[in-house]
């Protein structure tokens, strides 16, 4: 019979000699197959959605609430469609060019969630220029009031590319959204933010830059988006009455 003692050191022994057969490559490979199902799980509820999203406001926007890491489009949509009043008649044309361009390009995604993003990104960035949301909010800054928070630039994605494009918007467009951000700021990090302002002034956004790649990663998240849920209110039907009557239309099949 073998000594107890001797047993306990074998057995030590043969676990060692299992742990150091761990392949950290396969290890690698699961993470990677796990992030693969998500980003197929995430896009799949994307396209599930938008099969089922409403004919009219926001609702085709909804669909990317909080899938795919995506954080803020449909925010964004009923912020503008609900203020949509306070803009001339010209305003409410841009608006509504901005909002179905936007709702177009959403019509089909891919089945992977890094092709998503960039799309709504690029989607963002093209929509917003080709249909001048500039001149439609140059007047009217206070309505966007909600959307230029400093908390909501974490992580980057919808936001990040609205303010992004509306530090291109002029001196008066961006002088307001960077002191605004700039005080959010201090209220958490304190002088902190004057001395980036410094080294990084925001007037180096004034000429307009294409860019492919994502804003740089930061460090907070953002707060309170809803889960996917059947879209477009009686309210944001009626604000949406207020931009045009053939503004009626967002759903993909009806927009032209």
């Amino acid at each position: 019979v073998m000594p107890a003692d001797l047993a306990v050191v074998l057995f030590v022994f043969v676990l060692c000699l299992s742990c150091q057969q761990v392949d950290l490559h396969d290890v690698q490979e699961k993470v990677d197959q796990a992030k693969r199902r998500l980003s197929l799980q995430s896009s799949a509820e994307i396209q599930s959605c938008l099969m089922s999203s409403g004919d009219v406001g926001c609702g085709i926007f909804q669909c990317f609430n909080n899938s795919c890491e995506i954080h803020g489009l449909h925010h964004i949509c009923i912020t503008l469609l609900h203020n949509a009043g306070h803009y001339d008649s010209q305003g409410k044309s841009y608006l509504k060019d901005v909002l179905r361009c936007i709702a177009l390009g959403l019509s089909c995604v891919s089945r992977r969630c890094a092709a998503v993003k960039e799309m709504v990104f690029s989607l963002q960035r093209e929509c917003y220029s080709k249909h001048q949301l500039c001149l439609a909010l140059q007047d009217h800054m206070d309505t966007t009031g909600s959307l230029v928070q400093f908390h909501l630039m974490f992580p980057p994605g919808p936001y990040v590319e609205l303010v992004n494009f509306l530090l291109k918007c002029g001196d008066k467009v961006r002088s307001w959204v960077s002191q605004r951000l700039r005080g959010q700021c201090e209220q958490h990090w304190g002088a902190l933010c004057s001395s980036f302002d410094r080294t990084c002034s925001f007037s180096q956004l004034d000429a307009p830059q294409h860019t492919t790649h994502s804003p740089p990663t930061l460090p907070w998240t953002i707060t309170n988006e809803r889960t996917l849920q059947q879209p477009t209110s009686a309210a944001e039907r009626d604000d949406m009455n207020q931009l045009s009557p053939s503004a009626t239309g967002m759903n993909t099949q009806t927009l032209h």
